[in-house]
């Protein structure tokens, strides 16, 4: 299964590990510290700030799409909302 993340943008669901709130970001210095490490990675597909970070096995996209919204384009039981 697919999951639309942004612009015209989908993943397949089973390379997903996890769906960030933009919040959680900003108030968690370690993910701050794990976006500045996977720098080279980062896609950002938000032309405004972006609402969520979606991480897969190979790369780190932030997304205009809610973290909520997302979660619930998933199939998937074992993602959780952070």
């Amino acid at each position: 299964m697919y999951i639309h993340i942004g612009e015209d943008l989908n993943i397949r669901s089973k390379d997903l590990i996890a769906i960030l709130d933009k919040e959680c970001v900003n108030s968690s210095e370690l993910v701050e510290e794990f976006l500045k490490h996977h720098e080279e990675r980062l896609i950002n597909l938000s032309k405004n700030p972006f609402k969520s970070v979606v991480i897969t096995y190979d790369k780190v996209f932030l997304s205009p799409i809610a973290s909520g919204t997302l979660k619930r384009r998933s199939s998937q039981k074992h993602i959780q909302e952070y």
